[in-house]
C-alpha cells in the first residue's frame, strides 16, 4: 500500500517562465544565430544530464568561481555541440554572461496543483527530494508547494546527492514510512529513477517531451496525473 509520494523539484515540479529554450534561442538571436527553441531541447536536457553528473560527483556549491565558470562553459558546449551550432569561446563566453545577467523566473507546471491536490484528498504523505546545495524555502514557498509538502529533503540537508540511497532513505525517514510504502517521480531516469529503485522505492520517469522512449524498465509518464495509476 502506497503511502508516501515523493517527487523531484526541477524540470518535474517546477520550470522556468519563459522555457530556457525560448531564452536560449532569443540570446543566441542577439549574436546573429537563429535557431526555433525546439530544436535546443534536447540539447538542453544532455548538458543538464552532465551538470546532474557533475553535482552528483563534487557539490557545486563547493567549486570555486573560476570552476563553476569552467563547468557552465563545458555545459554551454555542451548544448551548441548537440545543436549542430559552431560556437566559438568567445559566443560561449558572452551566452554564459547573458545567461549570469538574468532574473530566472520559476513557475509550477500546469499539471501540478491538480495533481497534489488529488494526493493530499486520499490522505498521502507528499515530499520532495532535491540535489540543491543551498536554502531552497523561498522557491518552494514562492511557487506554492509548501501548500502541499509535508516532507523536504535537499542534498545539503542529508549529506547525499541522488541517485546515492542517503538521500532517499533521509526523506522515508522524515515521511515515517517503509520503502515500499513510497514512489518517487523525477524527469531523470538515472538519478531519480534508478536511485528511488536502488532504496526500495518504486522511481517512476516523468518524460514530458517524449524523449525517453526507450526506457522501459519503469514506468513512464507524460503527466503527472498519469501518477493515480500507481497508487
Amino acid at each position: 500500500m502506497i503511502k508516501a509520494v515523493f517527487f523531484d523539484l526541477y524540470n518535474t515540479l517546477v520550470g522556468y517562465d519563459p522555457p530556457r529554450e525560448e531564452t536560449h534561442a532569443r540570446l543566441l538571436k542577439d549574436f546573429g544565430i537563429e535557431v526555433s527553441p525546439e530544436a535546443l531541447l534536447r540539447p538542453i536536457m544532455t548538458a543538464d544530464d552532465f551538470i546532474y553528473q557533475e553535482h552528483a560527483r563534487y557539490s557545486l556549491a563547493k567549486r570555486s568561481k573560476e570552476e563553476t565558470i569552467a563547468l557552465y562553459t563545458q555545459y554551454h558546449g555542451i548544448i551548441h555541440r548537440e545543436a549542430g551550432i559552431d560556437a566559438s569561446p568567445e559566443l560561449i563566453a558572452g551566452l554564459l554572461k547573458k545567461w549570469m545577467n538574468l532574473d530566472l523566473k520559476m513557475v509550477l507546471f500546469d499539471d501540478v496543483a491538480p495533481t497534489l491536490t488529488q494526493l493530499r484528498e486520499r490522505g498521502l504523505i507528499l515530499g520532495l527530494i532535491s540535489n540543491v546545495d543551498r536554502e531552497i524555502t523561498p522557491l518552494y514557498q514562492g511557487v506554492g508547494l509548501s501548500t502541499w509538502l509535508q516532507v523536504v529533503v535537499t542534498s545539503q540537508e542529508a549529506g547525499f546527492s541522488k541517485p546515492h540511497p542517503g538521500i532517499f532513505r533521509a526523506a522515508l525517514k522524515k515521511a515515517g514510512v517503509k520503502p515500499s510504502e513510497a514512489i518517487y517521480i523525477g524527469d531523470q531516469y538515472q538519478f531519480d529513477v534508478v536511485g528511488a529503485n536502488k532504496t526500495g522505492m518504486r522511481g517512476i520517469l516523468l518524460d514530458r517531451r517524449g524523449f525517453f522512449e526507450e526506457v522501459t524498465d519503469c514506468p513512464r509518464i507524460r503527466s503527472l496525473t498519469e501518477v493515480m495509476e500507481y497508487l
